[in-house]
């Protein structure tokens, strides 16, 4: 089996005290676009999309002590858990498939979260 590797920065997500207020932070000063579902997309090619979103500070979506989190874009997220698996990476038994690709939850050496996704084929 071939060696994997992460294809690039799938996404970045941030925890806030006032999510509200920090969208429109970022929208004023940087000129970040906030979509309707909270976050902002950039492409840098065709299909190979970077998103950046900002969370409820309550969110439960990373864990609490853990002000952002890091979304890995790969190609073949079956191979990556495997390959992390051999390497006794701690990976999350929650597999989640929907229109948006394939995800997967890590940990790295300090216990931080992050996440692999496969975007969808086609």
């Amino acid at each position: 089996m071939a060696r994997q590797k992460v294809l690039g920065l799938g996404g970045v997500f941030v925890r806030a005290k006032n999510a509200e207020a920090l969208r429109k932070w970022y929208f004023r000063y940087l000129g970040v676009d906030i979509t309707e579902w909270g976050g902002a997309t950039t492409t840098h090619t065709a299909g190979e999309e970077t998103y950046w979103s900002v969370f409820e500070e309550k969110s439960d979506y990373m864990p609490k002590r853990q002000v952002a989190m890091i979304n890995w874009r790969v190609a073949d997220l079956d191979a990556m858990l495997d390959q992390l698996r051999a390497g006794d990476v701690r990976i999350d038994d929650k597999l989640e498939e929907s229109e948006q690709g394939r995800f997967a939850w890590g940990y790295d050496l300090e216990g931080n979260k992050f996440e692999l996704w496969e975007p969808p084929k086609g």
